[in-house]
């Protein structure tokens, strides 16, 4: 396992040495594909514009300043790739319309997912995900998941603190709302089960 830092990597190709680029490859794949997937909602779209972005990373590394993280820099390009990627499809697809949730009901949510396996719960908590807006997807999964502050993920995304954090509130809500629907037959089934 490599152990040395990001910059390391980076001087290192940018020295000539091409293949220490694999080793940032191999460290962000796995996040840099979850972002864009949450986004495009579709495997192999996602599979192409989180290579995509990676040739971009590559091709650009020389512009990379270190004023931010490196993985804040690569979320950033997957971002706007995702975003141009979406944009371009969307001419030709409806926008979803997603119900708000009803703040009595979280406690519920909350009570019948801890019922739920792990397995089950990480499976439903994926798929609610998905059924969120991009951004709203890309935001969550930056915050919970891959543990971005708020200001990273504002320059990720290209907003201020403050919009980022009104947008993962309403995400929450909506991903509550989404998740409520999505185990409410689990919910039937425990209220209805002999105790």
């Amino acid at each position: 396992m490599n152990h040395q830092s990001d910059q390391y990597y980076i001087n290192q190709v940018l020295e000539g040495r091409v293949n220490a680029f694999s080793v940032l490859v191999e460290r962000y794949q796995s996040l840099v594909y979850t972002v864009v997937y949450r986004m495009m909602k579709n495997k192999e779209q996602a599979e192409e514009v989180a290579q995509d972005c990676f040739i971009k990373a590559y091709q650009s590394l020389n512009k990379y300043r270190g004023e931010a993280k490196f993985s804040t820099w690569l979320y950033t390009i997957a971002y706007r790739k995702s975003l141009d990627t979406i944009k371009a499809s969307r001419r030709i697809m409806t926008s979803e319309l997603i119900e708000e949730i009803n703040e009595g009901e979280i406690e519920l949510v909350t009570d019948a997912l801890s019922y739920l396996e792990a397995k089950e719960r990480k499976e439903i908590i994926s798929d609610s995900i998905m059924k969120l807006s991009e951004d709203e997807a890309a935001i969550v999964t930056l915050y919970y998941f891959d543990e971005k502050s708020i200001k990273e993920i504002a320059e990720i995304v290209g907003l201020t603190a403050d919009n980022v954090k009104i947008k993962l509130y309403r995400s929450r809500k909506k991903l509550y709302s989404i998740l409520h629907h999505q185990i409410s037959p689990e919910i039937s089934n425990k209220n209805g089960r002999a105790i």
